[in-house]
């Protein structure tokens, strides 16, 4: 035998024994079903006790709609309508005529707030994200500043500053100030979002000749669209929702009111038609409601992203 497969024999049998170490495969169960059968009732028990709250008050104001008028301060109260019927969602086009208008009017204030807010938003988002410059850390806090003050506070000066500028009674007189009040947490939701892109991206670009706006435009936007919905989307939402008083300050004329002007009418001198209110409402949200099923995806995609650690 040679001295080579001595030496292997040898150093064979005198080496411990290769200890191999032993990898744990991740369950592929679903998280639900890891948990005890206790754990898991006390995990749906209080999912459910949340979307009772945050739910009951829709489902009490869509079973309103459906009551009749007189039975709704019945005693006792019942809250599940005995003969209910969709009567009211009739009747509301009757009791405010210019409905369907002041439901397009919102629908069109909040599409053009939302266009305004993110072409504003976008490349001002992009350049707290990526550029360091004095002042930037004061401006964000100013922009937080912004959101503090309430819209009620400003509007005399809103007043004058709108009828300096002629938008009074048109439907700018709505879009300016409620872009004015959207725009700094955009930016803010947005340069988050645009912070977690690598910086490479960009370095990348520039070394092949891009410019900045190009590669804003090419190497950016694509990567930044799920943030750039949650914008537009939080966005059209906040601007359906305060239009009440920029319309009843800045607008007189019944053609460019909103949807919350017209469920107003349905407080009278003597009552108000709850019944029709609450239709109304629910029809009145309707394109918001559209507008988010159809933007869903993209929705929890920029609510989710950076959650994970790639």
């Amino acid at each position: 035998m040679s001295d080579v497969a001595r030496t292997t024999e040898v150093a064979a049998v005198d080496s411990p024994a290769i200890v191999r170490p032993k990898f744990k495969l991740r369950s592929t169960k679903p998280m639900i079903d890891r948990y005890r059968w206790y754990e898991a009732l006390g995990l749906y028990a209080g999912l459910a006790v949340f979307l009772f709250f945050v739910l009951a008050p829709f489902i009490e104001g869509f079973l309103v709609s459906l009551k009749p008028l007189a039975l709704l301060f019945s005693t006792p109260y019942s809250f599940w309508p005995s003969n209910g019927s969709f009567d009211a969602y009739i009747r509301m086009w009757d009791s405010v005529p210019l409905l369907g208008l002041y439901i397009f009017n919102s629908f069109f204030i909040s599409s053009i707030v939302t266009i305004v807010v993110v072409i504003v938003v976008v490349p001002a988002a992009y350049a707290f994200a990526r550029f360091q410059f004095n002042g930037a850390g004061l401006m964000l806090g100013g922009f937080l500043a912004v959101n503090m003050f309430s819209g009620a506070v400003l509007l005399i000066p809103l007043f004058r500053l709108m009828r300096s500028l002629g938008l009074l009674n048109t439907y700018w007189a709505m879009i300016v100030p409620g872009a004015a009040f959207l725009i700094p947490s955009s930016i803010w939701l947005l340069r988050t979002y645009m912070i977690r892109i690598p910086k490479e991206l960009d370095e990348a670009a520039w070394v092949d000749g891009a410019s900045r706006l190009y590669t804003l435009r090419r190497v950016i936007l694509p990567l930044a669209m799920p943030g750039i919905v949650v914008v537009a989307i939080m966005t059209f939402i906040g601007a359906y929702a305060q239009q009440f008083i920029f319309a009843l300050t800045f607008n007189s004329k019944s053609e460019f009111m909103p949807l919350p002007i017209g469920l107003f009418a349905f407080f009278g001198k003597q009552e108000v038609i709850w019944n029709e209110l609450m239709a109304a409402s629910f029809v009145g949200v309707l394109p918001v409601m559209v507008v988010i099923v159809f933007l869903q995806r993209y929705l929890v995609a920029g609510l989710t992203a950076g959650a994970i650690k790639q």
